[in-house]
């Protein structure tokens, strides 16, 4: 864990359970947000009354995130049949603007998918979460935020940046010559499943 977490604090992309697409995208992400606010993430679980996304990962996430300074804690991890692993736990940075991004094999393409998001405090303290972690709210909303994703195919996993933006997202994409799909505040959720069917016509006619 905290080798996972050493690494990615100096620029290294990382995916877990051999998610190779996001380990790639993840190093080219650092590199250009310049190894700052950027790594491998995951939804971790829901907070359904202030819809709101708690975002960690059982060992892996990166310091760059860190808003408070970093304590290592060794907890039980539950799998792998292991000696209890140590970790670098802390509270996650807020940002106003940041960007959850996935990358899906659509079988005949590769789609990115950038979600924007905002980065908030955690809305109170909690001392049994044994990990590093990201609170965050969807834009446009909750409800449209999770439902595009799902439309869209978003994965698990994904990079988030406090750095990179949505249109520097886009303009990569654009060179890589591969599906952007953006999910932002003004996302409606109609119109956003008749743009799909619309781009997937048009990338099997290419």
């Amino acid at each position: 864990g905290l080798a996972i977490q050493d690494l990615q604090s100096k620029g290294y992309g990382f995916g877990a359970e051999g998610d190779w697409k996001i380990a790639a995208l993840g190093a080219v992400m650092q590199y250009m947000a310049d190894q700052k606010g950027t790594g491998l993430m995951e939804d971790y679980t829901y907070d359904l009354k202030d819809g709101l996304c708690l975002g960690a990962h059982m060992l892996e996430v990166s310091p760059q995130f860190a808003a408070t300074k970093p304590e290592i804690q060794v907890h039980p991890l539950g799998i792998g049949g292991k000696s209890d692993p140590a970790r670098l736990v802390f509270e996650g940075i807020s940002a106003p603007e940041a960007i959850a991004v996935s990358m899906i094999d659509m079988g005949d393409r590769f789609r990115l998918i950038v979600q924007k998001i905002e980065l908030v405090k955690y809305p109170h303290k909690m001392p049994n979460l044994p990990v590093g972690g990201l609170m965050w709210k969807y834009k446009p909303n909750f409800k449209d935020g999770v439902a595009a994703w799902i439309y869209a195919g978003g994965a698990h996993h994904t990079v988030v940046s406090s750095q990179v933006t949505a249109q520097q997202m886009i303009d990569l994409g654009n060179m890589w010559g591969i599906e952007v799909v953006v999910i932002d505040e003004n996302t409606e959720i109609n119109q956003f499943k008749k743009d799909l069917m619309w781009s997937d016509v048009v990338w099997k006619r290419k």
